[in-house]
């Protein structure tokens, strides 16, 4: 009898002292991940993976290692984390969209897409899945499933920006100019700093064959963002319409001091000399 309540102690005692470096093991991981030091949570996170492979609590840790190693750039291993995590928990949101985003940044849009439609099935409203699936649809040219999505943002937020934007980007697609450009004087109205906005108003406006104000919104484009080389370009390519080599070269030589290459700018500038 003494013999057995020695063993069950040693017993008792040993998993108090699995449990206790399990539990120090994450902690420690934890902290290391919000004092940036990752390669050593990436570390800690698997050696409690490894000590305690049936936990409940591993598809916090594997979706936790999953953010680490995308913060160190492991885009695979990253993904390969999630995915464990979701064998554990396959209803997680927030894992799925995680694992989406790499998805979308590998230029995997199917598997991207997939994951995408498992968040709006268990959320229908989610802003991220919504507003990512919307663009993996223009990518298809499935501009019809890309509208639904869109409205269906924009009727929940009637101000939603990228929605709007995204419209906008369709009615383009489409030939719906005037729609499109519609659209782009509302946001342009809404938020005068943002010189994307003058830049896709200039290319509908390119698209309508409006050289003049084009040119107009993308000199108040380069105001407020003078370091965009795309601007000079887009202004030298309008001068090389309009036969104003001279402005042409001087745009496309601007966009080369900004960063643009010369090697990719050659054929314009033989076309301007």
């Amino acid at each position: 009898m003494r013999r057995l309540i020695i063993i069950a102690c040693v017993c008792l005692c040993s998993f108090g002292l699995y449990a206790q470096n399990y539990n120090e093991l994450v902690e420690e991981a934890m902290a290391c991940a919000q004092k940036d030091s990752l390669v050593r949570a990436e570390q800690l996170f698997r050696e409690a993976l490894k000590l305690d492979p049936k936990n409940a609590r591993n598809a916090l840790l594997f979706s936790n290692l999953g953010t680490v190693l995308k913060r160190q750039g492991k885009a695979d291993e990253a993904i390969e984390a999630y995915t464990m995590a979701l064998n554990i928990t396959p209803y997680a949101t927030a894992i799925l969209l995680n694992r989406a985003a790499l998805y979308l940044d590998k230029g995997l849009l199917e598997k991207a897409y997939i994951d995408y439609c498992n968040v709006i099935d268990l959320i229908p409203e989610e802003k991220e899945a919504r507003l990512f699936r919307a663009y993996i649809y223009m990518q298809r040219h499935q501009y019809k499933e890309a509208r639904i999505d869109y409205n269906v943002l924009l009727g929940k937020d009637a101000k939603n920006k990228p929605a709007r934007i995204g419209l906008a980007m369709l009615d383009q697609k489409e030939g719906k100019f005037i729609a499109a450009r519609d659209r782009l004087n509302l946001l342009v109205e809404e938020y005068p700093q943002d010189a994307s906005l003058l830049k896709m108003r200039a290319n509908v406006e390119l698209e309508q064959e409006f050289t003049d104000m084009a040119l107009l919104d993308l000199e108040a484009a380069a105001k407020l963002d003078p370091n965009d080389a795309d601007v000079y370009v887009m202004m030298g390519d309008i001068y090389v319409r309009q036969k104003k080599k001279h402005q042409a070269r001087q745009a496309y030589e601007q966009a080369i001091k900004l960063g643009i290459s010369a090697l990719q700018l050659e054929e314009k500038l033989k076309e301007v000399r």
